[in-house]
């Protein structure tokens, strides 16, 4: 199955984010088994080490072990863990820049409060 990479962020970062939308979205359960690098490279049709690189960050960041001998898994409390380090990204990243394209706009706090609202009721 042939992936979409982008091409301004490394594929070792892209394939980290998708590694933790897995877990977060449960595809891949706390003390749950990843699959192995070997798997993962040839399915995503990228060089191994590349995929090794991408589960050392998340090793380092104790969002998956490895278990010699067994492989890596999704280590437990990873799912606490990235809620918080992705709360922090919104915060320091994603927020200030959506403040900013609002002041462009000329949208006020409240008025992005009543959309959100309104957003969230047809869900």
């Amino acid at each position: 199955m042939p992936q979409e990479w982008n091409d301004t962020i490394p594929i070792y970062k892209q394939l980290e984010m998708r590694i933790v939308s897995w877990i977060l979205n449960g595809t891949y359960p706390e003390g749950e088994a990843l699959p192995s690098v070997r798997k993962l490279s040839i399915e995503m049709q990228i060089n191994h080490l590349t995929v090794a690189k991408a589960f050392q960050e998340l090793v380092d960041n104790a969002i998956i072990e490895k278990r010699r001998g067994l492989g890596m898994f999704v280590a437990v409390g990873a799912v606490e863990k990235l809620g918080q380090m992705e709360k922090q990204k919104f915060f320091e990243q994603e927020l200030p820049a959506l403040v900013s394209r609002m002041q462009a706009l000329g949208i006020s706090s409240e008025e992005l409060t009543k959309a959100i609202h309104q957003f969230g009721e047809k869900e």
